[in-house]
């Protein structure tokens, strides 16, 4: 336990940012998963939607470094790559 009145409220504040933190990984994975149904029984519009939405909080989420920014944008190209292929089968090229 901290001793100093620094080091205590130190430990308020990694308190408080690590429940934020974890809500926000906690909202990405959600939001991922979201968009993982959609693309399996979902509308391409829905699809677009979904991913847009979780391509914004991955974005946030780098921004504010609870996420690392390659980690973000590696998902971010993941579920792009998918929304393509989900938006484009059946078309002729």
């Amino acid at each position: 336990m901290p001793h100093t009145r620094s080091a205590k409220k130190s430990l308020r504040k990694t308190l408080k940012r690590r429940l934020a933190n974890r809500a926000a990984k906690k909202a990405i994975k959600l939001q991922i998963k979201s968009l993982l149904s959609v693309a399996d029984k979902g509308s391409p519009e829905d699809l677009r939607k979904e991913y847009i939405v979780a391509a914004r909080k991955l974005d946030k989420a780098a921004a504010r470094r609870i996420i690392h920014p390659n980690t973000a944008a590696r998902k971010k190209s993941q579920l792009a790559k998918l929304l393509h292929k989900k938006t484009t089968s059946g078309k002729p090229s």
